[in-house]
């Protein structure tokens, strides 16, 4: 129904608002008891603080990419930001924030790699459209993979799930620290530990992107 011309902004735009205004309508009329669920999320992950950092990382790295904005997503993002009182008290980093940002970067950055290297396992449409997620992957925003993960969720999320939880652990078991909520590359100065946060954000990527041209099947050009 749109203009040739606009046929590429379905899947970054079109689909995702139609995806919120669905989500809203759902919890408004459905009563969805979503602060109940983030509750207990936040909760259980609290309870994982004493435990193993690598477990924790991987837990939060996966939860960023389960559903890249929702319950679970946004249940980690808020363990992580409430982490940043105690760092910024102790004037360090917090290794959670960490965690999640880097696992939260993971999905659109593989996506990205994905469209130009597995060609074949999308379509005309879904690689330019992978080409935005450079940006929103740099940029912190898991968002970007939304459209890709609707279009094939069984492959997709548990690729990205994956990839996301070893970025994470691998930033805790490098003991990487942020001191901001949000940024992507654009904070790395206040990164601890950069180049091997940056080593766990490529491994976690290669990860994903390998598997998402492993468990994609051929699309229709």
């Amino acid at each position: 129904f749109l203009p040739k011309s606009l046929e590429g902004i379905k899947s970054i735009l079109l689909y995702p608002l139609l995806g919120v205004l669905v989500t809203g309508f759902l919890m408004l009329f459905i009563n969805i008891p979503m602060a109940a669920i983030n509750s207990a999320l936040y909760d259980f992950l609290d309870s994982l603080s004493g435990s193993s950092a690598i477990i924790l990382g991987l837990i939060l790295g996966g939860m960023m990419a389960i559903d890249m904005g929702g319950p679970f997503n946004k249940a980690a993002y808020v363990f992580g930001t409430s982490s940043l009182t105690a760092a910024a008290l102790s004037n360090g980093g917090s290794v959670v924030m960490a965690a999640v940002m880097a696992g939260g970067m993971v999905p659109p950055l593989a996506v990205f790699v994905a469209t130009r290297l597995f060609k074949d396992k999308f379509t005309a449409e879904e690689r330019d459209a992978g080409l935005t997620n450079i940006v929103m992957g740099l940029s912190f925003i898991t968002e970007g993979a939304i459209p890709f993960a609707a279009a094939d969720p069984l492959h997709v999320i548990p690729a990205c799930v994956i990839g996301s939880g070893v970025a994470g652990a691998l930033s805790m078991l490098f003991k990487c620290t942020l001191m901001a909520p949000h940024g992507g590359i654009f904070v790395f100065p206040v990164v601890g530990n950069a180049i091997m946060y940056l080593l766990a954000l490529v491994i976690g990527t290669v990860i994903s992107t390998v598997l998402l041209g492993v468990l994609k099947k051929p699309r229709e050009a």
